[in-house]
């Protein structure tokens, strides 16, 4: 495993994520809203950072999801429902409302599914089919949690809060759609996986691990 010093792009990515995440977090549009939001980030980040040693991951895999930490921080500054590229794209497209929240809710499945199955790959161990199917049924069961966190959140907090936090833009029907473009991501990226297993060396049941972060040298004798 190559020390942290020696990892420039996850070096950048670091860098690069705590500015963002830092002018995001200056005069948000509600702040109540970005600290309800940044829970996920209190949360996830010192698990990647105190796990480090023990599972680094890929380059690959930290580009993945340091994208969807970006997608999300401009989700928490704004709200999820008022986040101006999605007005754009309303505008653009003439849509009916602001669909930011559906492409982070894409991008979850999109995103995440392949530092999970490198995750589980080296931790369980699984191949063949079960490598493509777990990964995604993981991120998808964390959306699935994740709404319902945010129902109950809704209902402590004040309506207009809650309101904001769920943005469900009038949807009664938004908590499905949400997991349904989730389940979408998560299977464009099993896809993903397993086209790229053919190109590759495959392992046991076809599917082929993750290549090693730092893998060890050949000794030529």
């Amino acid at each position: 495993m190559k020390p942290f010093r020696e990892r420039r792009l996850l070096q950048a990515l670091c860098v690069c994520y705590a500015i963002i995440w830092i002018i995001a977090a200056i005069n948000p549009v509600k702040r109540d809203d970005w600290l309800i939001e940044n829970l996920l980030v209190f949360a996830a980040v010192p698990v990647l950072v105190f796990t480090y040693r023990r599972l680094p991951l890929s380059d690959a895999a930290y580009t993945l999801i340091f994208l969807f930490l970006v997608l999300h921080a401009a989700g928490a500054h704004y709200t999820y429902s008022e986040v101006p590229l999605g007005y754009w794209l309303k505008e653009t497209f003439h849509l009916l409302r602001n669909h930011f929240d559906r492409i982070a809710h894409l991008s979850f499945g999109l995103l995440l599914t392949y530092p999970m199955h490198e995750i589980l790959v080296r931790l369980v161990k699984v191949r063949g089919f079960w490598a493509l199917l777990l990964p995604a049924s993981v991120i998808v069961a964390l959306s699935g949690f994740f709404e319902i966190i945010e129902a109950i959140i809704a209902r402590l907090v004040s309506p207009e809060l809650g309101a904001a936090y769920l943005g469900i833009q009038g949807d009664v029907w938004d908590a499905q759609k949400d997991m349904a473009l989730a389940i979408l991501g998560a299977t464009l990226m099993a896809t993903v996986i397993a086209l790229r297993s053919k190109r590759h060396d495959t392992g046991p049941g076809g599917i082929c691990a993750p290549c090693p972060v730092n893998p060890p040298s050949t000794v030529v004798k």
